[in-house]
């Protein structure tokens, strides 16, 4: 990683803040290049195998900027205090926009075709909008069959990846690296098995 210069002082910082306050521009990135080794040592927390450090420092120095632009030291708060906080709803903000755009993919993936040859996926299954009395019955009959055939085709370990990375039977929902710290096992290896369990599954609503 890149050496990031080194923070200011309280007595600059204080300098600076008034400058910026007083619509000096300059001042403001120097309060920005001189706080980026805090955006770094926050963005550590999330570094993981498959992650880019240098997306998370770019991310959290989104935030970084934005808690100077709004930062009030007329509270008695400290800059690096509130800036941290900023770091880090940035960092996690940008996870859980990734967590949801990756559930809304693997919900709408389909798990096969119900009898009049319409693709069935498990956003159709587990979704609780609310529908007329043919429609709800169709839902229970299709939770049902899933349930059924997660018992009947998928090994324990199948079905506990399954059941964890849907929130099925009322538990909750995980994420594939939540689920490999569960179990104890990688998260490449989590998505083998999903994979290969959504697989199974496809087949057995396509013989259905």
């Amino acid at each position: 990683m890149k050496t990031f210069p080194k923070p200011l002082t309280l007595e600059e910082e204080k300098i600076y803040l008034d400058k910026y306050k007083e619509g000096d521009k300059n001042a403001r990135d120097i309060l920005i290049e001189r706080n980026l080794r805090l955006v770094a040592h926050i963005a550590k927390k999330y570094n993981q195998v498959d992650r880019d450090m240098e997306e998370l420092i770019s991310v959290g120095t989104i935030g970084l900027i934005k808690a100077i632009n709004s930062f009030n030291g007329s509270k008695g708060n400290k800059l690096v205090t509130y800036a941290s906080k900023c770091i880090d709803n940035e960092i996690l903000m940008m996870m859980r926009n990734e967590k949801k755009r990756q559930r809304d993919v693997s919900l709408y993936e389909p798990v096969g075709t119900d009898r009049e040859g319409n693709e069935i996926n498990l956003l159709d299954i587990i979704e609780n909008n609310e529908k007329d009395m043919s429609e709800e019955y169709a839902k229970k009959e299709d939770i049902k069959w899933l349930y059924t055939k997660i018992d009947e085709v998928l090994t324990n370990r199948e079905k506990s990846i399954i059941v964890m990375r849907y929130g099925l039977y009322g538990g909750t929902e995980f994420t594939q690296r939540e689920v490999a710290k569960i179990l104890n096992i990688s998260r490449s290896y989590v998505s083998r098995i999903e994979k290969k369990a959504i697989q199974i599954l496809r087949n057995c609503a396509k013989c259905s």
